[in-house]
């Protein structure tokens, strides 16, 4: 090859069609546009994650109903308390920073994950943390409302959201799901702020604590019978509607958020472990989870 070079003239003198000019071409464009790529993903990671921590700082105040355009979302923020709890017992707990907690990459790492048997993994997750992010919203001593990351699977993907309760922890306040794949048009109508309205004012479980919480079939109205335990279904897309259904039954039962919440109800909207807001630390971030 180097002979080949030298009698054309140098490298810079082949023609553009020689086969080594080419591949060496090739390559150092390759090389260079690896780099290229490589440190503007470097330069930029701080900045994507920063931006990933907003938009889920947004999403929470707005299913918790938390809006003013004059103030920033880290300052509208600080009305927000971040706990974390041990899912198995319902109380708070100090073994994680709730300030940097990840949930969502605790349900994938070996210290924390707990897998799910067929029987309880209702939701289609696979496995779940052993600890699970809580954003409350308070007033005074007493929970005013209370924001739970929710997520299961439906016709194409995992659907990740909040819902946020009322002090009694039983009754709808809101919902949003801030990502997945679902059709738009038919599973992607859970975006559609009108099927989120309806929502509001339902009932997650019973008297008992059984989650009763489901979308069916067609539309819901006041002569339904159990109507605050029901939603209208998405049309033409039962699978998503049913992944729904069965997310909502999953984090509200009792191997999820269930203990948490049935002490909130027995503790009349306060405290409910013995962590509580003025023992705990305040955290005024939303962990990355």
């Amino acid at each position: 090859m180097k002979n080949l070079i030298k009698k054309q003239g140098g490298f810079l003198h082949l023609p553009n069609d020689n086969i080594v000019k080419t591949i060496v071409v090739a390559t150092l464009l390759c090389l260079l546009c690896s780099v290229i790529v490589s440190g503007a993903a470097t330069l930029l990671k701080p900045k994507q994650v920063a931006n990933k921590l907003i938009d889920k700082k947004s999403n929470i105040l707005s299913v918790a109903g938390i809006s003013d355009p004059s103030k920033s979302v880290d300052e509208l923020f600080q009305q927000i308390e971040t706990q974390v709890i041990d899912v198995a017992t319902g109380e708070f707990t100090q073994a994680v920073d709730a300030d940097t907690f990840d949930q969502r990459k605790a349900a994938n790492d070996s210290a924390y994950r707990v897998d799910l048997s067929r029987d309880a993994d209702i939701a289609s997750i696979g496995g779940m943390s052993r600890y699970a992010n809580v954003y409350l919203l308070r007033d005074g001593e007493s929970i005013s409302k209370i924001i739970l990351p929710i997520k299961g699977y439906g016709l194409w993907s995992t659907m990740y959201g909040f819902i946020a309760l009322e002090s009694d922890a039983t009754t709808v306040s809101g919902i949003t799901f801030y990502e997945h794949g679902e059709t738009p048009g038919l599973g992607g109508e859970i975006d559609n702020k009108k099927w989120q309205a309806m929502w509001s004012g339902k009932k997650i479980a019973d008297s008992s604590g059984e989650p009763k919480l489901r979308l069916i079939k067609g539309a819901v109205t006041p002569s339904t019978p159990d109507s605050e335990y029901k939603i209208d279904g998405l049309a033409g897309a039962t699978l998503t509607s049913n992944g729904v259904s069965n997310l909502i039954k999953f984090w509200m039962g009792e191997d999820a958020f269930g203990p948490y919440l049935n002490r909130v109800r027995e503790n009349g909207g306060r405290a409910s472990s013995a962590i509580n807001s003025k023992t705990a630390s305040n955290s005024k971030t939303a962990g990355q989870g």
